[in-house]
């Protein structure tokens, strides 16, 4: 059992018995000198014999132990080797605690309960597989890992990196649930009910199912209370036919909607965005992070965003403060993208991050319709596509409230309203500018592949108006500066100014800006924030003044981040300057992982200063080294993407600006023909 009630944990340690390798056991000793076998003793007779009674194995169960009593248990292996011979002794351990409870109370079965089921016994078949299996997986990872090991053209700094920045995936505090499991949704009687509210909301919907090819509309007007919180995610839904359902029936509904397809159903999935920062698959984060996901673990990567997609069209209520200001808001808008998926109850409690009020901030919201783009054309997953359209058009019609002066572009609100929350930002801003620009390409290309034409052209029209204004506002001749205020970091050049360009670019649509605007500020950055920073060495600076000298404005911008820097860095490949690329990359494995640096190997920080202090050890954004990668080797729908820039296909109709319907405009997406691959979608309003 395990303290404060949480659930109990079991362990087993085996060893692998052979012809030459003989395997006993010690079922149960103790560590004080009052047991019945103590440590002192069976490691006496270790000494005298080299192995336990076999007897020991017919013992049965032993006793539970009394509290505050610690219970062992041994496994011995021994084996006759010849002079200069070799002998293998394999042993495993393994555990199973097949239920995971958060401090709020909703309880879910762990993936892995889905293939061992729940009982005790679990993490005994959990070690028989191991020891049976580990060589198998052995040579699975090595034929993984020997394309990139072996490539002569990757600096073996790059490829040792590479793979040990994946450490996060398990020490970041890795939850994976089943999501068949009978224990999901299961919260405690003493928790308050969730109201969560649907105002009006009217939502475009879309089946794809193989046997039956259907066009609908579903309208949702009413909220649910709910003690489970599945109200978080009634309008994501995508299976409803058009009829009125109780609050009851609907949350049965969403229970099982992701076992429609037994095939499909990889679970639900969490991660930390660090140790010290403890909240939930943070967003702005994953942006960056994500790309190890969907290289590695696609069907988790999708999952992710319809969790996301879900929570765009939920509201909650609650009242919150926010620390920043001091002043209260709800803990979740309609329409905004979440900063996280919660801490204490995650999805059914979004957005456990109380510094500021995130759904005003100004890169979220482009960061979703970016994410679900690139993993929509890296898959090809038409149903996917279709599932999460309305909450992308949701958060594209959001972001127009901040657009003040109607130029189709959107402007920061004088206080760090994004990833860079400390860093603030006055007017038009580069860097989530460009996201709004990139968001807004992404946008119309995803309708116009899903036959919402008139969305697709109305995002053209807003993406030409917003890119003229952006560049009119911020490029002065050879980067885009920091903003368009005219406080003494505005023209201070940000190292992440063209997050926007890095993420089209892996999606393969075309350039947001013409080639020299790109290599230019790629150029400005790798010179003055990489290279006059310990020679390179470090990785790129958030901000340095056009002077030379590292903006000093706040705690972030004379930090170096080690994610935002290998994203600098994929940026750098996407634009052919490979050598700046790799040199830039390289600064953050000899501060961070060479044995010359500060010794922050499989802990890599959200980033460190120019002497070294760290800030947040063990964090999710380093994963971004995987956009890298993703790069060097795009997936095959990537590369076959059309090279014609997706913006020229759209052709714009009259008064097409609003990026919001009418509320009678309710739109249809209609599946014509066959199902998935072969679909054809058309849009009628």
């Amino acid at each position: 059992m395990t303290a404060k009630g949480n659930p109990p944990v079991t362990f087993a340690v085996a060893a692998s018995e052979t012809q030459n390798v003989n395997v006993t056991v010690l079922p149960c000793f103790g560590l004080t000198e009052g047991s019945f076998i103590t440590a002192r003793k069976i490691w006496g007779k270790m000494m005298q014999d080299g192995q336990f009674d076999r007897e020991n194995f017919n013992i049965g169960p032993s006793m539970p132990s009394s509290p505050g009593e610690t219970l062992c248990a041994a496994v011995s292996a021994s084996a006759w080797v010849e002079p200069h011979g070799k002998c293998t002794i394999a042993f495993a351990l393994a555990w199973s605690s097949p239920k995971i409870k958060f401090s709020k109370g909703s309880s879910y079965h762990r993936r892995y309960t889905k293939f061992y089921g729940t009982s005790e016994r679990a993490a005994v078949d959990l070690v028989h597989d191991a020891l049976t299996n580990y060589k198998h997986w052995e040579e699975e990872i090595e034929k993984w890992q020997s394309p990139i090991l072996e490539d002569i053209r990757l600096p073996e700094w790059y490829k040792f990196t590479l793979f040990n920045e994946l450490y996060f995936l398990v020490a970041g505090g890795t939850v994976w649930i089943d999501s068949s499991s009978p224990s999901a949704d299961v919260k405690s009687d003493q928790d308050p009910p969730i109201k969560v509210e649907s105002k009006n909301i009217k939502v475009a919907e879309a089946e794809m199912n193989c046997r039956h090819s259907t066009g609908f509309e579903h309208t949702s007007t009413s909220g649910c209370n709910s003690s489970t919180g599945v109200g978080l995610k009634q309008n994501g839904s995508s299976t409803i036919p058009r009829k009125k359902r109780s609050c009851k029936h609907f949350s049965h509904h969403l229970k099982t909607e992701d076992q429609l397809d037994g095939n499909e159903d990889v679970g639900r999935f969490l991660y930390l965005e660090g140790v010290e920062y403890i909240m939930w698959c943070t967003y702005d984060v994953h942006f960056y992070a994500s790309f190890a996901l969907l290289e590695l673990f696609p069907k988790i990567e999708l999952n992710i965003q319809r969790d996301f997609a879900k929570a765009v069209l939920s509201e909650d209520g609650r009242k919150v403060k926010f620390l920043a200001e001091g002043n209260y808001g709800i803990r979740k808008v309609r329409g905004a993208v979440p900063h996280d998926l919660g801490t204490h109850d995650p999805w059914n409690e979004m957005n456990a991050y109380n510094i500021h009020d995130t759904s005003k901030w100004k890169d979220l919201n482009s960061k979703f319709v970016l994410q679900v783009y690139r993993d929509f054309a890296a898959t090809g997953d038409m149903a996917f596509g279709i599932e999460v359209w309305p909450a992308v058009r949701t958060a594209m019609e959001y972001m127009e409230q901040f657009d003040r002066d109607d130029d189709g572009l959107i402007e920061n609100d004088g206080f760090p309203d994004q990833t860079y929350d400390a860093w603030t930002v006055h007017g038009v801003s580069a860097y989530c500018g460009c996201l709004w620009l990139a968001a807004l390409q992404a946008a119309a290309a995803m309708a116009q592949r899903l036959g919402d034409k008139f969305f697709a052209e109305t995002c053209k029209t807003k993406f030409f108006s917003a890119k003229s204004a952006f560049e009119k506002k911020l490029w002065n001749g050879s980067y885009f500066n920091y903003d368009s205020g005219s406080s003494s970091n505005s023209k201070s050049i940000q190292a992440d100014q063209l997050a926007g360009q890095w993420y089209t670019s892996s999606s393969g649509l075309g350039p947001i800006f013409d080639e020299f605007k790109t290599r230019s500020s790629l150029q400005k950055i790798f010179d003055f924030n990489v290279m006059k920073v310990k020679g390179g060495r470090m990785g790129a600076v958030n901000g340095m003044h056009p002077n030379g000298k590292v903006d000093e404005s706040c705690m972030q911008s004379r930090e170096v981040w080690t994610g935002v820097t290998y994203a600098v860095a994929a940026n750098m490949l996407l634009a052919g300057m490979e050598e700046e690329a790799f040199t830039t990359a390289e600064g953050i494995f000899i501060a961070g992982w060479s044995e010359e640096g500060f010794g922050y190997w499989f802990q890599t920080p959200e980033g460190w200063t120019t002497n070294g202090h760290y800030r947040s050890l063990i964090y999710m954004r380093p994963l971004a080294i995987w956009s890298m990668q993703w790069v060097l080797s795009p997936p095959k729908a990537i590369i076959e993407a059309p090279k014609i820039n997706m913006m020229d296909r759209i052709v714009i109709s009259p008064a097409t600006f609003s990026l919001s319907l009418p509320e009678t405009r309710v739109r249809k997406i209609a599946n014509k023909t066959a199902c998935f691959g072969n679909s054809s979608l058309q849009c009628t309003c």
